[in-house]
């Protein structure tokens, strides 16, 4: 039995695609060739439908993802539904990350802006911060392995992007957001583990709230990733979990151990 209790904590997620709330493996997102597309699951509930589902369990810090157009509506029917208790992620530019935080979003979460043409601008990052204000800026640095790094992915993780993550990139980020959102895209929605390297070198570098997606496919999952991270990241599921279609993974169960932090690191 561990002898603290487990710093990491779960973050629930809704993933929106053409309205609906998926389940997609992150790989096969593709503008270019849409029959790739695979998805584990399609919600016959509402979008709403999660989020008073989260709010009834007061799990809070969950992100919504816009995973292309068609989605507006859902969002705001999930932030509706929920005011204050989820950011939102997707196409988010600084001309409307304020309508975003004005329909319900605790934060808005920017990645493919901040890359223009595939490359790090640091001028559109000042302006977001600027325009949101730090503490309601999260910046998601999904990434893809290439050899023993990751890239940031961009365009729902299709586009790999000039900026590495790694301790010096993170540490520039800090500087004008509250919270890193890190799906990893080469194992999302696969449920074959969480990518355990990055997850370890995430709690080497990162100094503000994060987020890691991607392969989560067991309870246990969130002790071994307190574990490799020094309790500094937290842990999202989504295939695995029952309220999306899976079998490995009972919410319920994430819901007990979110109440109490030592059954979670057993």
């Amino acid at each position: 039995m561990s002898t603290r209790p487990c710093r990491s904590i779960f973050r629930p997620c809704i993933d929106l695609h053409e309205g609906q709330v998926k389940q997609i493996v992150g790989g096969t997102l593709s503008d270019s060739n849409p029959a790739a597309l695979r998805t584990n699951f399609i919600a016959s509930q509402s979008p709403g439908d999660f989020a008073r589902l989260y709010k009834r369990h007061d799990l809070r810090g969950g992100h919504i993802i816009k995973l292309g157009p068609g989605n507006d509506d859902a969002a705001r029917e999930v932030l509706a539904a929920w005011p204050g208790g989820l950011q939102i992620g997707g196409g988010v530019t600084d001309t409307n990350a304020q309508e975003w935080l004005d329909a319900g979003a605790s934060k808005v979460i920017v990645t493919s802006y901040l890359f223009p043409s595939g490359e790090f601008s640091l001028e559109r990052l000042q302006a977001i911060s600027r325009t949101v204000g730090r503490d309601r800026l999260v910046v998601d640095v999904s990434c893809r392995r290439r050899g023993d790094k990751w890239l940031v992915a961009m365009n729902k993780w299709q586009d790999v992007t000039d900026m590495e993550v790694c301790k010096e990139s993170l540490d520039l980020l800090s500087h004008y957001c509250s919270e890193f959102l890190v799906h990893a895209a080469d194992v999302e929605g696969l449920c074959q583990g969480i990518d355990e390297d990055l997850v370890k070198r995430l709690g080497e570098w990162v100094t503000l709230p994060t987020t890691y997606a991607g392969g989560a496919k067991h309870i246990d999952d969130l002790s071994l990733v307190d574990r490799l991270s020094g309790g500094k990241v937290d842990l999202t599921y989504g295939s695995s979990l029952d309220i999306f279609g899976g079998t490995l993974v009972k919410f319920e169960d994430l819901v007990q151990v979110s109440y109490d932090p030592w059954k979670a690191c057993h």
